[in-house]
């Protein structure tokens, strides 16, 4: 008899969806008191799986979603609802994202060159790709990162778009751990600049509080095509628009770095 993966589709779930499946799982966990461990050896699936899906690091895939609904015994795909109800969930975003509506915030979609220094190499250049773009299922702006020499560490959350602090944050929870980009409304070149606070590997599997410059830059016109991504070094031909655009960060004020030559205490 041929291994259930050579019988079930791999087609990824919607982010929406996977977001429902898996506050479902957790739920399920909880009330049975049952072990994520004991879940992933019921279902036939590895806890890598499970931990990455249930995290949101990646979606859950229509076979992994079937084998938990055999082992919880539960139905964990929901029906569609009615077209009006999605109609009105997909206009707004949740009050704790900023509650925008797609149309006000369709200026954020896109894809960025992602600039910020690298914590490997001092004086280079961190480059990678972030794509933002409106997920209808959760009726929110989420965002991805991708083409970074590091891709396990590869980020992926919600946009959150308060009125009120006219500030745009880009927010990863992973198991109740954060990693916050916030960044300035657009230049009228799109550009958005702002800080990064997050965490970076240090002496051994020491892991350690960091915050540094971020910029985040359209990839249109010949940028699109010509984006260099990972570690930028000195003598490298994009090296010295990489460094000016990092640079406008902290000379233009995007963000201030008390105790480190700006503001006042």
């Amino acid at each position: 008899m041929p291994p259930i993966e050579a019988e079930l589709p791999e087609t990824e779930l919607p982010d929406g969806q996977s977001h429902l499946i898996a506050a479902a799982v957790r739920e399920a966990l909880a009330r049975r008191r049952m072990s994520r461990q004991a879940l992933a050896d019921a279902a036939r699936i590895s806890i890598s799986t499970l931990e990455k899906a249930l995290s949101g690091r990646r979606p859950f895939t229509l076979a992994t979603t079937i084998r938990l609904e055999e082992a919880l015994g539960l139905p964990l795909r929901t029906q569609a609802p009615a077209p009006v109800a999605v109609a009105e969930r997909a206009r707004h975003a949740p009050e704790e994202f900023g509650s925008y509506t797609r149309e006000a915030v369709a200026f954020l979609e896109g894809r960025y060159l992602t600039l910020r220094p690298s914590f490997g190499q001092a004086g280079a250049i961190f480059a990678y790709r972030t794509e933002i773009a409106w997920d209808a299922d959760s009726a929110r702006l989420v965002f991805r990162e991708a083409e970074r020499l590091d891709a396990p560490f590869a980020q992926s959350g919600t946009v959150s778009v308060p009125n009120q602090s006219g500030q745009i944050y880009l927010v990863t929870n992973f198991q109740g751990q954060y990693r916050l980009a916030v960044l300035g409304r657009p230049t009228i070149q799109g550009e958005m600049f702002g800080i990064l606070t997050t965490l970076f590997s240090g002496r051994g599997t020491q892991l350690t509080p960091a915050a540094t410059p971020i910029a985040l830059v359209p990839e249109r016109g010949a940028l699109a095509e010509s984006a260099q991504y990972g570690r930028i070094a000195a003598g490298m031909a994009c090296e010295p628009t990489y460094r000016r655009l990092l640079d406008r960060v902290r000379e233009d004020v995007f963000a201030v770095f008390p105790g480190c030559g700006e503001g006042t205490a």
